[in-house]
């Protein structure tokens, strides 16, 4: 029988993370994994998405490329060309990560991990079951797309996000259900391919994690500028799927609408059932695996980290968890720091966010000083075509530290970590209003944004 140091059940974003720092910390580690390594993000989230999307924004230059003096208008796509592009990146990284973890020594079995006592896992492969002895065990078994019986999840109809991703043919139109960042990704997807996208939301906002009523009507009218229509404030009491291509949806509110296909892209399962947690008493609220601020659960010895820990469903967040899990088993007394978590949604334009907002500042009885800058001052998002959105920071209003900031514009997934540095190492408005920005950067309306709440802004007029 084997003995390792540190066994981890799971291998996609947390789980992978934490089997190579614990390795790089001198661990003899086991990882297991029942399907494809990089989990939920690489094979069926963050990853293939993101190739979708960059599938789909390459077309929609082109058909847009007159405005640059460029004649591409007769671009064409193929569905089926756009999918080998998908899994061709996918197969890339999954690859990548199987080479890093080859390289650490870290033993990966394919097969499904259970605890059966503290100190104890068997993995299910195939037909046999193979018991290996642990120090420290950690589940990272994640999370997947809720089967809500409801909603008659059929995979052909009506489909989950998984299913989404491996069409090879759009509909002509699609309703999606939930506006946050599986449903706003899909839409612009299929919206790009001419898709006719109807986005149904039960709360009255696009975006409901984005605790900024102005910046989600932004986020609206830009979405409804392409062609993207809401129906907000909407429960959908039934789905019957008529066949044919045709789906019938009732809402609360007795109206009934036709469609060719349904997403859901609400609710996620999270994966604690089925891995032994009862044998040895381990703690879960509603499926989520409880942990404390160092990643333990109530049974010594046995840690969980990723989504199976419920809060934001991030596989940064995940990633981190991963590495400051395996450097606690090693003794190095690190914890997790969720003050400071961003997140980013991959539209056109994007959406990013990190700390508080102006709404979440006032409702804690904080006073706040606001900067906005609009993309359509900056030369570099002119320069681009793309000057739909903005940085909006918000600050203390007594000391002037940074507690937030939104981006709704381009490039907002990479331009969210400046503001994510500042509001971690609490830095003043000043120390980015007055670091030198490289000319022409679309990062300048950050360093405008920030003048902009000072009173120093140059590129807008100021408000009087």
């Amino acid at each position: 029988m084997e003995e390792f140091d540190v066994a981890i059940i799971g291998g996609g974003s947390a789980g992978y993370v934490a089997a190579i720092r614990a390795a790089d910390l001198g661990k003899k580690v086991l990882l297991v994994e029942h399907r494809e390594l990089g989990g939920t993000c690489l094979n069926r989230g963050c990853i293939p998405t993101k190739a979708l999307l960059k599938s789909a924004e390459v077309y929609l230059e082109a058909k847009e490329s007159k405005v640059f003096g460029i004649d591409a208008t007769n671009a064409t796509f193929d569905p089926e060309g756009i999918q080998a592009w998908k899994t061709n990146v996918v197969k890339k990284l999954v690859s990548g990560v199987d080479f890093l973890l080859k390289a650490r020594k870290v033993v990966v079995v394919q097969g499904k991990g259970k605890i059966v006592d503290v100190g104890t896992i068997e993995v299910h492969t195939g037909s046999t079951v193979e018991i290996y002895k642990v120090k420290d065990t950690v589940i990272a078994t994640g999370s997947e797309p809720a089967m809500i019986p409801a909603f008659k999840i059929d995979g052909v109809n009506v489909l989950t996000s998984d299913d989404a991703l491996n069409l090879t043919s759009y509909p002509k139109e699609i309703l999606i259900v939930g506006a946050g960042a599986i449903g706003i990704e899909f839409a612009n997807f299929f919206n790009a391919f001419g898709t006719k996208v109807t986005i149904v939301e039960m709360m009255p906002q696009v975006v409901p994690t984005l605790k900024d009523k102005r910046l989600a009507s932004l986020i609206q009218r830009i979405h409804n500028k392409k062609g993207i229509n809401f129906k907000l404030g909407e429960k959908i009491e039934n789905i019957e799927i008529k066949g044919g291509n045709s789906v019938s949806l009732t809402f609360g509110n007795g109206e009934v609408i036709q469609s060719e296909k349904v997403l859901v892209s609400i609710g996620r399962k999270l994966n604690s059932d089925g891995i032994g947690l009862e044998n040895i008493g381990v703690k879960t609220d509603r499926g989520r695996v409880v942990v404390d601020e160092y990643l333990r659960t109530n049974t010594p010895d046995v840690y969980a980290i990723g989504d199976v820990t419920g809060g934001l469903l991030l596989a940064h967040k995940a990633m981190k968890e991963g590495e400051v899990v395996a450097e606690i088993i090693a003794g190095k007394g690190s914890k997790m720091d969720y003050r400071v978590v961003p997140w980013a949604i991959f539209s056109t334009p994007e959406v990013a966010s990190v700390g508080l907002t102006e709404e979440e500042a006032k409702e804690q009885g904080i006073g706040t000083i606001i900067g906005e800058f609009p993309f359509t001052a900056n030369g570099k998002a002119v320069t681009m075509n793309s000057v739909e959105g903005e940085v909006k920071i918000v600050g203390k209003k007594d000391t002037h530290e940074l507690i937030g900031a939104q981006i709704v514009g381009p490039d907002a997934s990479v331009m969210i970590s400046e503001l994510a540095l500042a509001v971690q190492h609490r830095l003043s408005i000043e120390d980015v209003a007055h670091t030198i920005h490289t000319h022409p950067t679309l990062a300048e309306a950050t360093m405008e944004s920030c003048n902009a709440a000072i009173g120093e802004v140059l590129h807008i007029v100021r408000p009087k």
